[in-house]
């Protein structure tokens, strides 16, 4: 598609009435609806405005970009229009608007759209394009600037890409290329929407790079996706990295390299002062966490089975755990309410009960749908939601098992395979769909895929899935259930050793998975209970043994070591295992092998003890739960594993670590 398809002569005001920026708003979009771009103005204007409150769109350079994509429009189009005496539209240059381009794409624009507006707004970052669309007079004018810049950015990129497959085959063959020897900088640019700012920036900077004899790579994560997409190659060898975004960005690929972070306009109006900054030695070297390096990020073009595996699967649990922590909160302090205030017919356990047993019925279908969504995107999360709850239930009762205490459902097992099958499932109607005519285009996310997706994955799940993980998931329950001291002892060790591995990688969320699926198939059981407070017990000994290092062995730490060693104390009592990764991360061999040990003991105690917790996440403070298991004394055993658990790790970890040069009192 050419710009000149989503340009047009009814689009365009060649003298705006506005005087302010409220009403240059107002103007174009009663021109939009006249011209049937949009079908609801108060939406669309809405819309507007939403992003406007982000962040404006007013440029700099006399320019802006308001856009929105969303249902209320109908079409790809951009609007232009003039402003003679200029609008104030609170720019980040703070100088008036003379230029508007509103940019509209509906909710399913195809690629082509996209590509168009993606080309539109690189050409706008060059100045003189920019002078003769301020002194054009039709629409015609503008459409003739736009084409001839158009044909030229096209050249332009047929001679870059040709230039590319001949330094490409001399590489092949041995040969040096002058490039070789240019530094190289690289980049992310991305905004909310991933229509303009997204490819201007990428524009901005690439010729900035130009100018100054640099190689600019920039990696697009717009509205089409991610474009461009660098190679640990040239990672490896860039200078630095220029970050200018405004949403997330696939970040722990760029660990040890120079890095400047900032919003996507600073892309299109300082691509030189951020070069610069490169250049200059001024960036801060980044560092990615431990937990960010454990997930396995998109930073290699093929990742491997298991890392995708791991991916998906991490993207089900992460959206669950708000359930689970939620529910499983709620629902433990309503067994306090019922032991210690009322009964099991007092108004508050009541309330507390149901409030909780009702988030613990979004948990399986939840993760379902996110693992679902992360493989087949948007369209796969309604069949993986449904999958979820099917595996939720017994075939032919429609009720949510923590409600109805069922003895056969699929589970939390059950729920995973679902994800994944309605992930897969939507990705093979993807390409089952991919070469259907354009006039039915639209047709696929609003027809074909949700009522396909919900047919197959219902007949899946009912006549495969839920029987066969039932049996599973009963005899997996039925096992732990009946399990002796000694098979529950060795089972909590190891639950709370993973739970120190990697702090928040792919062991302690095995271990924490493990446990809380126990513990969501029966929140009931004394066995779930007691895996609970065996992966708490094993995540809060990392915190605590560090801040026990840091309080009685100041000559082993440092002073950035020993400050982070207080706020440790509150990390650990919470549960909250990442306090202990700057210290891992720094010294791996001696503070995770110590914690492994400590973590492990602390799990022994509580499977020694019959130790059990039942809530999944809460860590010391829960700990008046645990009378509700054992009895009063059973609150005692809980402290006492975390503190015997977390003493053993202190100390191997401080005794081991040699004295630090600096001064511990200074």
């Amino acid at each position: 598609m050419r710009i000149k398809d989503i340009l047009s002569p009814e689009s365009m005001i060649m003298e705006l009435k506005a005087t302010n920026k409220e009403d240059a708003i107002k103007e174009m979009a009663d021109l939009e609806v006249a011209t049937d771009i949009v079908n609801d103005e108060d939406a669309f204007i809405k819309s507007i405005w939403d992003r406007e409150n982000e962040s404006t769109t007013g440029i700099g350079g006399g320019i802006a970009m308001p856009h929105a994509r969303n249902k209320s429009i109908n079409k790809a189009r951009v609007l232009f229009a003039k402003s003679k005496e200029g609008i104030d539209y609170n720019s980040l240059d703070g100088q008036p608007v003379h230029l508007f381009f509103m940019i509209t794409a509906p909710a399913g624009a195809d690629n082509t759209h996209l590509q168009a507006l993606a080309k539109l707004s690189g050409l706008l970052i060059d100045p003189d394009l920019v002078e003769k669309l301020k002194a054009t007079k039709t629409p015609e004018e503008v459409i003739d600037l736009f084409e001839k810049a158009e044909a030229k950015k096209d050249e332009e990129d047929k001679k870059a890409a040709e230039a590319k497959k001949v330094k490409e085959a001399a590489k092949a063959e041995g040969k040096a290329d002058d490039d070789d020897n240019k530094p190289l900088i690289v980049g992310v640019t991305a905004c909310i929407n991933g229509i303009a700012h997204t490819y201007m920036a990428q524009e901005a900077l690439i010729k900035e790079g130009k100018k100054r004899g640099i190689e600019v790579r920039i990696e697009t994560n717009g509205s089409e996706g991610v474009k461009d997409k660098l190679t640990p190659d040239e990672i490896k060898r860039a200078k630095g990295v220029i970050i200018a975004s405004d949403k997330k960005v696939d970040m722990p690929r760029f660990d040890g390299k120079p890095l400047v972070n900032h919003p996507v306009v600073d892309g299109i109006n300082k691509p030189g002062k951020l070069i610069d900054d490169i250049m200059d030695g001024k960036a801060d070297v980044y560092h990615a966490s431990a937990a960010d390096k454990s997930e396995e990020s998109s930073n290699t073009e093929k990742p491997g089975v298991w890392a995708g595996i791991y991916k998906n699967l991490m993207n089900g649990i992460s959206h669950m755990l708000p359930f689970v922590i939620g529910g499983g909160i709620l629902m433990a302090i309503s067994f306090i309410v019922e032991n210690y205030g009322g009964g099991a017919k007092s108004p508050a356990f009541i309330f507390l009960n149901n409030a909780g047993n009702l988030a613990f019925a979004f948990m399986v279908p939840v993760l379902a749908a996110y693992i679902a969504e992360s493989i087949g995107d948007l369209p796969a999360l309604m069949p993986g939601f449904v999958g979820g709850y099917m595996a939720s239930i017994v075939n032919g009762q429609f009720q949510v098992n923590v409600q109805a205490h069922a003895t056969s459902p699929a589970g939390f097992l059950g729920g995973i395979a679902a994800g994944f099958i309605a992930g897969y499932l939507m990705v093979g109607l993807k390409k089952l769909f991919a070469n259907l005519p354009h006039s039915i285009e639209g047709m696929k996310p609003m027809l074909f895929y949700p009522i396909l997706g919900l047919l197959f994955i219902a007949a899946i799940m009912f006549y495969i899935i839920n029987p066969i993980f039932s049996g599973i998931n009963f005899a997996i329950t039925h096992f732990l259930n009946s399990m002796g001291t000694g098979n529950l002892v060795l089972l909590t060790t190891i639950l709370a050793g993973m739970m120190s591995i990697d702090m928040g990688g792919p062991f302690n969320k095995a271990a924490y998975v493990f446990a809380s699926g126990a513990f969501a198939n029966d929140p009931h059981s004394t066995t779930a209970a007691i895996l609970m407070a065996a992966v708490m017990v094993g995540g809060m000994v990392p915190p605590f043994a560090t801040a026990i290092g840091t309080t009685f062995f100041k000559n082993k730490y440092t002073q950035e070591e020993r400050r982070a060693g207080v706020s440790n104390w509150v990390l650990g009592f919470s549960f909250i295992t990442e306090g202990a990764i700057p210290f891992a991360a720094a010294d791996p061999g001696r503070v995770i092998p110590s914690c492994i040990i400590g973590s492990a003991v602390g799990g022994a105690l509580v499977g020694l003890w019959h130790v059990g917790v039942p809530a999944p996440h809460g860590g010391l403070w829960v700990s008046p739960l645990a009378g509700n298991i054992g009895g009063p004394m059973h609150i005692l055993y809980y402290f006492l594993a975390t503190i015997i658990g977390s003493i053993v790790a202190g100390l191997i970890m401080s005794f081991w670590k040699k004295n630090v040069k600096e001064d511990p009192n200074e």
